[in-house]
């Protein structure tokens, strides 16, 4: 049966030949346009909130660490579970693949990119998860409904609502690409590279049945936690998000002390060749570095696609600047610490003048570092649990958009087809569908930056407003 999906599903993308034209399709979404869009956003609101970013960190850290959580505010889950969860859906995959394909297409330069879009990126983020708390709607039974096609519509006014509308097509699409079959698409490679297919077929069962086996199972463990709903997932992500931070961080931070010496070397590559286009690669710096760079970094922590604003917008809190505060913390993390790692360990290790295949250049990265064939395979289990975690919070985004689209009776209807599609990831080549779902991912981010732009003084007043009371407290 699973052998005859596949076929059919590649049957039809050869005789209709729509891989081409949706080849070209996710080019030009994820082209220069969108990255200008998206950087350019994030410039001009660090400008309007005087380097939010940097000057309300700590107080977003102290957020964090439940200083102000309070039981009786309105939402679902607290601060820590709200990030956490939408963590889970950015540290992915992303961090590991996306970086060394970075660094393969712009060269080490592309890391200092990363870093720029992370940091305009967190005041992008500040803005859009300010909103979502500030235009929120919460039901009789104290279900959080948020994110940009609610604050679209409701700050907007409801002649746009064509756009939030626009928005939450987008999502529901990208949820089953992005969110599903690449990352479950990841997880057989790396279950694979952890157990080689040819011993388990060994036992008389084929090796497609075997990747159904593997989706199988990953469905039914992730339908234990989406069928709860955000409160399931915020609790299981606030335990699974720092254990898999912590072990991946811990991995890359040793084989960097093992390579102290390189440490300093690798960042004056970084920086030279930030500005600085390698012999080896063609394009130019805005064609090839500062695009590979950009397009990785946004791809790593999604700030400006309005995605992570659906999970802030279900926190326990009356105050929707603190939960703004608390969402920029997750760029920070997620591209400035977690991806830093991986581009620092494959260019102190010098994998990527030995490697070129993205898909294998982190973990010969970490073999390298660690002296040991146990390296790749530790990359093959970080991968795996990313994976799994993005699979988890981007079940509830789409949740989210198909709520807004057909109401409360689409939610479990949608989570169910969602599992599904889990299971028929794991056995298809869909290529052509992913990059279609990719390309729907980029078209969130227009919707979500016209709104973020149009109504970027309800947050300026929001945040000066609170600052202010804050300043008050402090001094009283």
């Amino acid at each position: 049966m699973f052998e005859g999906i596949s076929e059919a599903i590649t049957a039809i993308d050869e005789f209709t030949g729509l891989s081409y034209v949706i080849s070209d399709l996710n080019d030009s979404v994820w082209g220069t346009p969108l990255m200008v869009l998206l950087v350019g956003t994030g410039l001009f609101l660090t400008a309007l909130f005087c380097f939010i970013q940097f000057r309300g960190f700590g107080h977003g850290v102290r957020v964090l660490k439940g200083d102000y959580d309070n039981e009786k505010d309105a939402g679902e889950i607290t601060h820590f579970q709200a990030l956490s969860a939408a963590l889970s859906a950015t540290i992915g995959t992303g961090n590991i693949v996306g970086v060394a394909a970075a660094i393969l297409i712009g060269g080490p330069g592309a890391a200092f990119w990363m870093w720029v879009t992370a940091l305009v990126g967190m005041a992008t983020k500040f803005t859009s998860c300010t909103l979502a708390v500030h235009y929120r709607k919460i039901d009789e039974t104290g279900e959080v409904h948020g994110g940009p096609m609610h604050f679209i519509e409701q700050g907007m006014g409801k002649r746009f609502k064509w756009l939030a509308i626009l928005f939450a097509v987008f999502a529901v699409t990208a949820s089953f690409g992005i969110g599903n079959m690449f990352q479950i698409s990841n997880v057989v490679t790396s279950v694979r590279s952890l157990i080689p297919m040819s011993d388990l077929s060994a036992v008389g069962h084929t090796e497609t049945f075997l990747k159904a086996i593997i989706g199988i199972v990953f469905a039914v463990a992730i339908g234990a936690v989406i069928l709860g709903g955000i409160k399931s997932i915020g609790k299981f992500a606030s335990k699974l998000v720092p254990l898999m931070c912590a072990f991946y961080v811990v991995v890359g931070v040793y084989i960097l002390i093992k390579n102290a010496a390189g440490i300093p070397a690798a960042f004056s590559t970084i920086f030279y060749q930030a500005f600085h286009v390698p012999e080896a690669i063609g394009g130019g710096l805005l064609g090839t570095v500062i695009r590979a760079g950009v397009s990785r970094g946004l791809f790593s922590n999604e700030a400006g696609l309005g995605s992570a604003a659906m999970a802030h917008g279900a926190a326990k809190t009356k105050e929707p600047v603190r939960e703004g505060l608390v969402a920029m913390l997750g760029p920070f993390i997620d591209t400035i610490i977690i991806c830093s790692i991986t581009a620092l360990v494959i260019v102190v290790t010098g994998a990527h003048e030995v490697c070129s295949v993205k898909g294998e250049l982190t973990g010969r990265a970490f073999e390298l570092g660690v002296g040991h064939a146990v390296g790749a395979k530790l990359v093959a289990v970080g991968i795996v649990f990313f994976s799994f975690s993005t699979l988890i919070s981007w079940s509830y985004y789409g949740d989210r958009a198909a709520d807004y689209l057909f109401g409360k009776r689409a939610v479990v209807p949608y989570r169910l087809c969602y599992l599904v599609v889990i299971v028929i990831g794991s056995v298809t080549n869909l290529e052509t569908i992913i990059k279609f779902c990719d390309a729907m991912n980029g078209l969130m981010a227009i919707p979500n930056l016209i709104a973020i732009l149009f109504l970027s003084p309800v947050v300026l007043k929001l945040s000066k407003d609170y600052f202010s009371r804050m300043k008050q407290q402090k001094q009283a």
